[in-house]
Parts: C-alpha cells; structure tokens; sequence
C-alpha cells in the first residue's frame, strides 16, 4: 500500500499550492519519499513542489496528454515513492467541458485516489455543513479522504468548525491552518513567484512545512489516503544509443527557467546532452549542435539581458549561420529587436525583426490548437493537422515585416498575431506557444531530427573542403 492522494479545493485560490508545498516538505522530513504531480500546464507550481519534494514535479493534463500516458506517467514515477501527491487546479469539479470530463475530480477517478479537499474558510462556520456534503453526493465516485481548512482566524473558529463537520458529516478534518502572512508566497503578473528566482526560497518552504507540520495530521493523512498502486509501467522514453551525444545548451538561469521535466528528460533519452546557458552572466555560448530557449521572465531582467551584449551578440550571429534553435513565448521575446515594459526599452537579441511590448492584461492565454504549414525546420514526417499546446502572454511582439515565414496556422488561441505563430527564420523556430512533447506530438523528436540533420550536413561540408584542399 501506498499514500496517494489529489490536493483540491472547492474554488481557485483556496492556497491548495501553499498547502502542497508544505506537506510536500513535512511529509520529507519524515523521512518519506514524496513524488509530487501538477494537474494542467504550469511551470512555476511544479517548481515549487519540486523544490519541497527534492523530486522532480510532472504535469498531468487531459488536454495535451491521452489517459494512457497521465496514467503511466503517474505509475512510472510514483512506482518509487512512499507519497504520491497530486495537486490539482482549479475547484474540484470545476473544467472546460460541461461533463467536467478535464476536472480534478475526473484526474482523481481515472489515477484511482482520494482527495484532500481544501476549504477557504475565512468568514465560514455552520455553512461548510452543506458544502461538504454537496461536494460528497455531486458524485459518488469520488472518495473524499478528508477536509484541510485553511485562513483560519484563531483557535475558536477551528472548533466551530470542527464541532460542524464532525455533528452533519461523516468527512475527517485532517488540518486546520491558521491565516499567517509569513506563509504567503509573493505573486506577480503570470502567477507565482518561480522558485529559482525568489530569494531565501528554502527558507520559505520550511515555513510553510513547519506550520503545516504543526496543523496537520499527517498520519491520519497518510493513513486515510493508502491506496494499491497499479503494475508497474514501463519508462516513459528509450533511450537513443548515440555514441556522440548532441550537445544542446539550455537557458536556465533567473529570467528563463520554464521547461516539462518529461521533455528534458525526452531530450536527455533521445540523445541530448543538455548545457545549462546563463544569459544573465554566461559571456558566449559554447559549442553547441542546438539550443532551447525556454519561458520565463525576461522583462523582469530587461536591464540584465541587454547589459550582456557579448552573449546577445553570440547567439545572434550563431542562428544566423544556422544553429537550430528552439524558442516558447519568454525565448521568443529574448530573440526580439527590443522589449518595452513600463516606459523603458531595451536592445535584445535583434535576431526577430519585431519589437516586443508588454501589457497590463494577458494578449494569449489558455489552451491552443495549432496546424503545421509545412514551412517549419522541423522536418521528420508528415505536417500534423491538430497540436494541442497552451500559451500564457501578456506581450505582444509589434512592427513585423510582411513577408515572414510561420510553421502554424493558429486554430485556438492567439499566437504571434491571432492567426499565426512559430516564426521561422533559417533554423530557428519562435513561438509564443508553449509545446509538451507527448505521444501526440513529439516535439523533442522534431528537433533532435532537425539537429542531427544539421550536424551531418556541417561535417558532410567541413570533409568536402578538407579534401578540396
């Protein structure tokens, strides 16, 4: 038997994730291994919960992933943990589709788990009577394991509540914790401070795992949430036996840090060696076969990014003699002429003819439905009709040229410009769309194509000239 369970909560902002994060972190103190899971596409979430778990957090989502692969990817990771925690988004019920078919409740039943539901209960006291057991009897398939209040305002108001639950349900109270502003984590415009940006983060999460320590029954949680795990799967990826591993540098560093644990470890198995790039301080880049430039936060380091001309200028002149290189939204601004943020501008890249502008509400947000053209760099099979991906904004990239190539019509979402996006220049590919390399659509199999193509053609030249001479 194994501790599993889904973190939910009747609506968003309930602080589910601060609540994940502390028992991530408590239930490691224990000495217990807690493999931790984020429903739907977030980057900064599972950055957290990685940190508090020391294990790498992966995504679960409906709609870039079929059933098989959420439920593999679950047992292939949990098969070694003592704790496999699962923290949703959203209220439990809630999602895109009517049937709630994408809900937490739907994740919970098809991974076969009970729930911790999490309740807000600031200014609640009888009235969580009913909204428990409405939660119970919208759908009996789901197995409520217990309730953690939280923004409590003191020990009266837990027993109130206490004294409600266990007189009108049959539901455990497993927590109750107490509003403490030292336990919030800060927010900006796209959500959650990233933790490999925040300062003093490790002393945060202990915070947060000390308070939630001292408020939660962690055995009862653990005792009331043991489930049989599933067979064993196997891996997720075969690994590429390559005896010259392609050297593929990475951005990794305070502005750009957004990338699916499942596709670095894609592009490690399909024969990546991946180089981490500090584009704050790293003054050229080495050799490299390809490069990836994630999301992130660029216009928070605006000043930074433009202070390191030499690396600017490096990665400039290297797309332009052709080094496949891969950007998603935060990458894709960096490559821009300038990016404007509150009255100031700033030189990047300059290898986009564009200039990027931010605004003060999302330009793209959301799932996207993406159709290739057939004109991308990445070459390996047929173009593909349908890419479910996603796409989180709040810039716009102006003053392009007519005349340039991209690799997708935009059939949802807005893209570049609400009909297209990925530009294309030479062997560079720039979106504002973030891809998942799934079983649907492989991404990371694309672009590795693309860069051992790339390779082979560059030693093909260099020996013909060798012997030219």
């Amino acid at each position: 038997m194994q501790s599993r369970f889904l973190i939910s909560a009747a609506h968003k902002s309930s602080g589910k994730t601060t609540l994940s994060i502390g028992l991530c972190a408590a239930l490691k103190a224990r000495g217990l291994s807690v493999q931790p899971y984020k429903k739907g596409p977030d980057y900064i979430d599972p950055m957290w919960l990685s940190r508090a778990s020391g294990r790498p957090c992966h995504n679960l989502d409906f709609y870039l992933m079929g059933h098989d692969e959420v439920t593999d990817v679950f047992e292939q990771h949990a098969a070694s943990a003592d704790v496999a925690l699962v923290e949703g988004n959203k209220g439990l019920y809630d999602g895109l589709d009517l049937d709630g078919s994408n809900s937490n409740a739907a994740l919970a039943k098809l991974l076969g788990v009970p729930v911790v539901l999490v309740i807000d209960a600031r200014g609640m006291t009888r009235g969580v009577a009913p909204l428990i057991l409405g939660y119970q009897a919208f759908d009996r398939d789901i197995r409520i394991a217990g309730v953690i209040f939280n923004q409590l305002g003191g020990s009266r108001h837990e027993s109130k509540l206490r004294a409600v639950v266990e007189h009108y349900t049959d539901v455990p109270v497993l927590g109750a914790v107490q509003h403490a502003p030292e336990m919030q984590i800060l927010e900006r415009h796209l959500g959650l401070i990233p933790s490999n940006e925040a300062a003093e983060v490790d002393r945060q999460v202990q915070i947060i795992a000390d308070r939630v320590a001292a408020q939660v029954d962690l055995d009862s949680l653990l005792h009331r949430t043991l489930t049989e795990p599933a067979a064993p799967v196997p891996p997720q990826y075969t690994a590429v036996v390559n005896s010259e591993p392609l050297r593929i540098g990475i951005a990794r560093d305070a502005a750009f840090g957004f990338y699916y644990e499942d596709d670095l470890q894609a592009l490690q198995q399909g024969g990546a060696e991946l180089l981490p790039i500090n584009t704050l301080q790293d003054p050229k880049l080495p050799e490299l076969d390809g490069l990836i430039i994630g999301g992130g936060f660029p216009e928070s380091f605006m000043t930074e990014l433009e202070g390191n001309a030499s690396l600017r200028t490096d990665i400039r002149t290297a797309i332009d003699n052709g080094l496949p290189t891969y950007a998603e939204c935060g990458g894709l601004m960096y490559l821009s002429r300038t990016m404007s943020w509150k009255g100031d501008t700033r030189q990047m890249v300059g290898i986009i003819p564009g200039d990027i502008v931010m605004h003060n509400k999302p330009v793209g947000r959301g799932y996207v439905r993406l159709k290739e053209t057939g004109t991308g760099p990445w070459k390996t099979g047929a173009p593909v009709d349908e890419i479910h991906a996603h796409e989180f904004h709040y810039s716009s990239i102006e003053n392009l040229p007519d005349g340039l190539t991209f690799a997708y019509d935009v059939m949802r979402g807005y893209g570049i410009n609400g009909k297209q996006d990925g530009l294309v220049y030479r062997n560079l590919l720039a979106s504002y769309t973030h891809l998942r390399s799934t079983r649907r659509y492989s991404w990371v199999a694309r672009f590795l194509e693309q860069v051992r193509q790339h390779r082979v053609a560059l030693a093909t030249r260099r020996n013909q000239t060798a012997l030219a001479h």
